[in-house]
């Protein structure tokens, strides 16, 4: 039988999440993701734009190359995504947008 994973075993993310907010308490609140399954990771998420998932990426100093851009939805929503190494834990920010509705007539 497997061993239980205790609050402790979150301590890494946990630990990044404070010390966002103590640094970062100004920039634009994210959903927030922890999981027993990969307890050295945290994920936050950002679904009103991407203005605040590019204001996390700056302030966080990940370069926009790392930045990776996928369509999903059938082509409804762009995610962007990027991933750091943050304070000893797996961060990464996840933004979401609607893709404009494209114009049909005839110009």
């Amino acid at each position: 039988m497997n061993e239980l994973l205790t609050l402790d075993g979150l301590a890494a993310p946990l630990r990044v999440l404070r010390l966002l907010a103590a640094d970062f308490g100004h920039l634009p609140a994210p959903d927030v993701d922890l999981s027993r399954i990969y307890p050295e990771q945290l994920t936050l998420r950002f679904h009103e734009g991407l203005h605040a998932f590019e204001a996390w990426r700056e302030a966080l100093a990940v370069p926009p190359e790392k930045v990776a851009h996928r369509v999903q939805s059938d082509g409804m929503t762009r995610v962007l995504k990027a991933s750091t190494d943050y304070a000893g834990a797996e961060l990464h920010l996840i933004g979401y947008t609607d893709v404009p509705a494209v114009d049909g007539g005839a110009a």
